[in-house]
């Protein structure tokens, strides 16, 4: 394997400037399911990657129930360094595993308790909380998908408003941006130089949603004022992974972006242009991540294959 193990775990930083790139020339739909995708790809890379160098180090632990010739020479060889980096990935792969399962964990507590506070109100598509605090927000599953909001918010918004805010949830749930969302997050949790990609989808699921909700009620400005609004009194969602009108993020841009023309419906630009390049380099990118890690999982598996008895 040599060097090339290492590969997956520092790829992801050249989503880096990618992220930029998407979520400033490629239409909001396009970009969330591209660096979603990549997030996806680069993680699970990444966590291959620790696996492999996690059994070559475990297995030179004295007492551990991994064949004796798993800590040949032979396979030691395949890892640079290997005393040192295979004990190394112990910890760093328990610490992903365990943030990994702690977003799971909160992700689907918060999902459980804000259903269990809607359980006295009417079965509806949009639940209305008797509350002054003042949000509103997407919440997926349970017996149907449904909105949440607040009569505290309702009031700060005018009837063109409450229209925009209802159109971006339901843009929110049609689109399922929560799966992306969850996405992202498990893929920072699994590799840190994934961060951008988390902080860039949660923009461009809101811009998509964004673009939805203008298209909706036909009034781009409406939407950008209800925007606007709800960022002044809103006190944001119960967990990232649930998308919002006033979501934390760079709501100027989103602003200036509906105060614009819309976007151009085009999906994917021309390769022979700098953002096509850009972007296509992305997805070559990923595949070398993953081509990187399967060529390594297969080399160890025939390594680990040859050097256990039979």
């Amino acid at each position: 394997m040599g060097v090339f193990v290492f590969l997956p775990l520092v790829l992801p930083l050249t989503a880096w400037p990618i992220a930029r790139l998407a979520t400033q020339h490629l239409h909001p739909r396009t970009a969330t399911g591209l660096l979603s995708a990549m997030a996806a790809v680069m993680a699970l890379c990444s966590t291959l990657c620790l696996g492999l160098l996690m059994v070559v180090g475990t297995a030179q632990l004295p007492g551990n129930p991994l064949p004796d010739g798993w800590s040949d020479p032979e396979v030691r060889e395949s890892v640079p360094h290997d005393e040192i980096v295979g004990k190394a990935a112990i910890p760093v792969l328990l610490a992903v595993l365990m943030g990994c399962g702690r977003t799971l964990l909160r992700h689907c507590r918060v999902r459980r308790r804000a259903h269990a506070a809607l359980a006295g109100l009417r079965d509806t598509s949009v639940a209305v909380l008797p509350d002054d605090e003042a949000y509103a927000y997407a919440l997926p599953g349970g017996p149907r998908d449904r909105i949440v909001v607040t009569t505290a918010l309702l009031a700060c918004l005018d009837s063109r408003e409450r229209q925009a805010l209802f159109a971006h949830e339901r843009a929110h749930l049609a689109a399922r941006h929560h799966r992306h969302l969850l996405i992202v997050q498990l893929a920072a949790r699994a590799n840190p130089f994934l961060l951008p990609l988390r902080t860039a989808v949660s923009y461009v699921t809101e811009r998509w949603a964004d673009e939805e909700a203008a298209r909706s009620v036909g009034s781009r400005r409406a939407v950008a004022r209800a925007i606007g609004k709800a960022a002044l009194v809103s006190r944001g969602t119960p967990a990232p992974t649930l998308a919002a009108l006033a979501a934390p993020g760079p709501l100027p841009r989103r602003v200036a972006a509906l105060l614009a023309p819309p976007p151009p419906a085009r999906t994917w630009p021309p390769l022979f242009t700098a953002v096509g390049l850009a972007l296509w380099s992305a997805a070559a990118g990923a595949v070398l991540s993953a081509t990187f890690s399967a060529n390594s999982a297969v080399t160890l598996l025939l390594l680990l294959h040859a050097a256990t008895p039979l």
